[in-house]
């Protein structure tokens, strides 16, 4: 397990700190608000990559540096320089980032306060649970600058809120206050302001004394089941049964059980 605080940087707008066994995944853009440029973009892949390969890592909590803003979405600044070439040569890094959060193996959690707009929505829909404070204003703006949601936007939201509500907000692309977001499902813990980075990572710190081997197949099951029939969905739950019922985890799981006792995971 990392040292409590270690600390690296990827590129010059992310950095990852590790807290025992939870690791924050910052952005670190505050004067542009944390807008995804295609340095940015490249940082968060790399950042991802990284934690995907550690096992010790057993959740993360994806944070903003920025006092306003969780992320206001791409940079349209660097984006209103660029040719069609550009914008084509961009697509894949970008894709890249939100792909990245999307598919870590660890259960992910969001913690936004201030915009999460556009693509910076779009990466707290990509974590598994959203903590959010009272400043929070969230949305998918992007049908008002002639483009669609790129990040999983059109994908994501219906999974959180159901096929019409998901039309409405990205039809519509209005912005949800805190109050209303919680209401209609958008984010799963509404906390006061200042206080969703603290949250998020005691929720992260309640979900890592689990199983790291059980956390990874869990998420896998609720992941590769969702949208699946029931008979197709218990097929997937089975398997990711399968692949823990003789860890090292379970054994030990059962062990600490009946001896009383707090487990000692091995992570395999």
């Amino acid at each position: 397990m990392a040292e409590q605080g270690d600390e690296r940087r990827f590129g010059e707008f992310v950095v990852v700190r590790r807290h025992g066994y939870v690791a924050e995944l910052a952005l670190d853009r505050p004067k542009a608000m944390n807008a995804v440029s295609t340095d940015m973009a490249r940082s968060i892949t790399a950042a991802c990559e990284a934690l995907g390969g550690e096992r010790d890592v057993r959740v993360v909590v994806l944070t903003s540096t920025a006092e306003r803003a969780f992320c206001v979405g791409a940079d349209l600044k660097e984006r209103n320089s660029f040719s069609d070439a550009d914008l084509v040569r961009q697509r894949p890094v970008a894709r890249a980032a939100y792909t990245g959060v999307l598919e870590l193996p660890m259960p992910t959690i969001a913690a936004v306060h201030g915009f999460a707009l556009g693509g910076g929505f779009e990466l707290a829909l990509s974590c598994d649970l959203i903590v959010a404070d009272r400043t929070a204003v969230l949305g998918l703006p992007e049908v008002s600058v002639g483009v669609i949601p790129g990040g999983g936007g059109t994908q994501l939201l219906p999974r959180r809120v159901g096929a019409a509500r998901a039309a409405e907000l990205i039809f519509s692309a209005r912005r949800l206050e805190a109050d209303e977001a919680r209401e209609s499902g958008l984010v799963d813990e509404l906390v006061e302001a200042g206080q969703d980075r603290s949250e998020a990572l005691a929720l992260a710190a309640r979900i890592a004394v689990n199983s790291p081997v059980g956390l990874r197949a869990a998420k896998r099951a609720l992941r590769l089941g969702h949208g699946l029939d029931l008979r197709a969905g218990l097929e997937v739950e089975d398997a990711a049964w399968r692949s823990v019922a003789f860890s090292a985890d379970r054994a030990e799981g059962v062990a600490a059980f009946n001896e009383k006792r707090k487990p000692q995971w091995p992570g395999e």
